[in-house]
């Protein structure tokens, strides 16, 4: 008995030291113990994570469309290269590919693997742009053989850690590449070498600004914005840099500047102030952050910029007003900066519900010059361009008590989520079917809010969502246990459903349609599928790797198509494997799988 009163004083004794250790270690390093434990808590979920499952219902009230038009098949261009994030400057996803079809795909299999060996949130838009495949992690931008995965370069960078991480991918322009940075700079490398060329700082670290975009190019600029709009005092900028010198062109503020603002740059012509922000005393200006990328007309040389939400982000109260220019699309004239108009799509935001990733403008088959974008509220809206007009507003995933205001006193359950809806990846057009295509989120968050002088005391820099917790994984509220996905298939003039996919995982990732009359996207339970572009059919489907949150690409290379995806998003805020970030080449080469 005495033994075993002895060993019971051991093992709490180990338990006390242990706990004590673990405090000591967090408090001497917040940030790695916090994404440690993310990690931990990711690998214990996964072990009775689910099989992937999808089903698929049509719409009996679709009435069917008007044939595509000679320009809508057009504007996919013939190249059979993904040059830029959304392969086009107007961010259409469509790759005139099609080797692999509805005959073929059921051969189609993963022939080599890429691993960056970093656990990471990994949303790379990959790029595949003369002979390479570029992709980027937090810290690491390299170029790998687009057929083989063989590693041509990497070049790593030195981050300080953070919570909230994130980057989303490079652009290329004049055999030059570009990125952001989680430090708010701007990095410019060699195409061949990976050789940094030049460097230029966008965004406030004292802000908590940081630059996760993918940057688009055109005509000798670099366009991209920053994020941090999640911290007290952050605030979204849009920036056109020079592409040759780094040198900023111009700034625009997505949010009103006020006193102890610091301009990087020139700025462009811009009607907004304070008028539509009516802040309590201690509440500043925040928010309207630019987390994607961004679309560009060529034919009118505007830049359409997606904006984040207002901040803080749950307590609406101590930020009366419109709050312009959050939860809009803000054209600009691309060359200049200048102000044009917008589109306000998410009205008095107090769910987290950014204007996060990138519209695509299509010409419709019925004619239509069109604006198509879907916010993280649920919705797919659909703005026709010759009127400047919003023509139709459909759901595209679960909604509830999207309308319940939030309390100090008692929690509330919203969907989507503060991680539902639409996330960083846009909706994508299929000119053989005329349907736009957008992966959903539907995930629930239940909210309890800050007092006013919490708000307050919150440091400059700070995270300020306005939820009441102590506990690290609600920074964003408490989400729901439960969670899945959608893949919607919109008829690109009326607004109507055609067909829609149901996953029992969030779709985050790119979904891309082909020439070939399918359509790939993955979930965040790491399955990948292909499925018929007009019935939303599954024709193939398999788990290749961790979670799927970015780029979904589709090229000619090594004699071929070739179909790249990235794999292993993982962090705090998405409870997924807990594997590192690797990037799968599928195609229907009879050779041998690679690693």
């Amino acid at each position: 008995m005495r033994r075993l009163v002895i060993a019971a004083l051991v093992a709490a004794a180990l338990v006390v030291a242990g706990a004590a250790g673990a405090v000591a270690l967090f408090r001497a390093y917040p940030v790695r113990m916090s994404l440690f434990a993310a990690m931990t808590r990711n690998y214990l979920r996964s072990l009775s994570a689910p099989k992937g499952a999808t089903t698929t219902e049509l719409n009996p009230a679709y009435k069917g469309a008007a044939p595509p038009s000679p320009s809508s098949a057009a504007a996919s261009g013939a190249d059979e290269d993904w040059p830029s994030y959304n392969r086009t400057l107007t961010s259409e996803r469509y790759a005139p590919v099609a080797e692999i079809n509805a005959s073929t795909v059921g051969k189609l299999k993963v022939l080599c693997t890429y691993d960056t060996k970093q656990y990471t949130s990994f949303e790379s838009g990959l790029i595949m742009v003369e002979g390479a495949l570029i992709g980027t992690t937090i810290a690491d931008i390299f170029s790998i053989d687009p057929a083989t995965c063989a590693e041509n370069w990497r070049t790593h960078e030195d981050f300080p850690p953070s919570i909230l991480s994130a980057m989303r991918g490079a652009a290329y322009l004049d055999g030059m590449l570009f990125r952001g940075s989680q430090d708010g700079r701007v990095l410019a490398y060699d195409f061949k070498t990976g050789k940094r060329i030049w460097q230029t700082t966008i965004g406030d670290v004292r802000r908590s600004e940081f630059v996760p975009g993918a940057p688009i190019a055109w005509n000798g600029l670099v366009f991209i914005g920053n994020a941090g709009g999640d911290a007290k005092g952050g605030k979204g900028h849009m920036f056109a840099l020079d592409a040759k010198t780094g040198k900023i062109v111009w700034q625009f503020f997505l949010v009103p500047q006020t006193e102890g603002d610091h301009p990087f740059g020139p700025q462009g012509a811009s009607p907004l102030d304070t008028s539509t922000w009516i802040n309590a005393p201690g509440i500043p200006i925040s928010g309207g952050a630019s987390w994607t990328s961004t679309t560009l007309d060529p034919a009118t040389g505007e830049l359409y910029v997606p904006v984040g939400n207002p901040g803080p982000a749950y307590v609406i109260g101590v930020r009366q007003g419109d709050n312009l220019f959050t939860g809009s699309i803000v054209v600009l004239d691309a060359k200049t900066g200048a102000y044009k108009r917008h589109f306000k799509l998410v009205h008095r935001d107090w769910h987290d519900w950014d204007v996060a990733s990138a519209p695509s403008v299509i010409q419709t088959a019925g004619g239509k010059k069109l604006l198509a974008t879907a916010p993280k509220d649920g919705y797919l809206y659909g703005v026709d361009l010759a009127e400047n007009t919003v023509i139709y507003r459909a759901p595209v995933t679960k909604m509830e008590n999207a309308d319940v205001p939030f309390s100090v006193d008692a929690s509330v359950r919203f969907c989507p989520g503060a991680t539902g809806g639409s996330e960083w990846n846009g909706p994508a057009y299929d000119p053989q079917t005329n349907l736009i295509l957008t992966g959903e989120t539907e995930w629930c968050t239940t909210v309890k809010l800050q007092t006013n002088q919490q708000l307050r005391d919150v440091p400059t820099g700070g995270l300020w969502m306005g939820m009441a917790t102590r506990n690290p994984f609600q920074i964003l509220g408490q989400q729901e246990g439960s969670w899945g996905g959608w893949v919607y298939a919109v008829d690109a003039d009326s607004g109507v459903w055609k067909w829609r996919l149901r996953s029992n995982y969030p779709v985050v990732g790119g979904v891309t349609p082909t020439a070939g009359g399918l359509v790939f996207f993955g979930d965040v339970g790491g399955n990948f599928y292909a499925v018929d572009a007009a019935t939303g059919k599954k024709l193939w489907g398999r788990k290749i790797g961790g979670a799927i949150g970015g780029g979904v690409i589709a090229y000619k290379a090594g004699g071929g198509e070739k179909i790249a995806v990235t794999t292993g998003l993982t962090g705090p805020t998405w409870p997924t494997e807990s594997v590192t970030g690797k990037i799968a080449v599928l195609g229907l080469d009879d050779a041998p799988a690679k690693q």
